[in-house]
């Protein structure tokens, strides 16, 4: 993991809870089954977004389950893969929001390296069998992870789309920090609230208050 999030997270990787959590991850990667990400990607996302440049989470719920699609950012798929419902909803948002088209490719490695922690709530999941790592104890890690960023940084911007992202809320300061709920941009749920959230804009504005340098989306 990157320097950065080490230090800040050392005292999570001391608990009984993480050192469980490193058994069975191991075990699933060395045994007869496919799991997704890569094991050099698994904690990509604090790899391209450092603790201090931190200025945006996105908050996703389990690795795509896919081959060739889960490279250890929320939402986001490699260069040359097809673009997934979820992102391209996202994306037509952002159109409407901002104005800007629609890339050709899903990969958000761009938006990490701006500030935008894509997290998600597993980092591990067993190829073609969602939710199948959680309750390992990566949602107590990255549970950790957002009390963190709440208590030792001001003006993040939190977006939490679906139920269970927004069920992280209490995680964070509201008092420092900026929370933005809607439903989640899968076509199941898209056009509940997603669609006409303007959360980018909203993002970006609440950035420029703080001086902050807006999310180029």
């Amino acid at each position: 993991m990157e320097d950065s999030w080490k230090e800040v997270l050392k005292t999570e990787f001391e608990q009984p809870y993480f050192t469980e959590l490193t058994e069975k991850v191991r075990a699933a990667y060395l045994s007869s089954a496919t799991v997704y990400p890569p094991p050099s990607l698994v904690f990509n996302a604090f790899w391209q977004c450092p603790f201090a440049a931190v200025k945006v989470v996105i908050l996703g719920q389990d690795p795509y389950i896919n081959p060739s699609e889960a490279m250890g950012l929320s939402f986001s798929v490699p260069d040359g893969t097809r673009i997934p419902p979820s992102l391209l909803n996202m994306y037509k948002e952002i159109q409407a929001d901002i104005g800007t088209p629609i890339p050709a490719s899903g990969n958000l490695e761009r938006w990490a390296t701006q500030g935008v922690l894509l997290l998600n709530s597993t980092l591990t999941v067993e190829a073609g069998k969602s939710a199948s790592h959680q309750g390992w104890g990566w949602e107590q890690f990255t549970d950790a992870v957002i009390r963190k960023i709440s208590d030792e940084k001001e003006h993040v911007v939190f977006l939490l789309w679906g139920r269970y992202a927004r069920s992280k809320a209490n995680l964070i300061n509201r008092e420092k920090h900026l929370i933005l709920e809607a439903a989640h941009p899968s076509p199941l749920a898209a056009h509940k609230g997603f669609f006409g959230c303007k959360h980018f804009s909203q993002t970006n504005e609440y950035l420029k208050k703080h001086n902050c340098t807006p999310i180029d989306w």
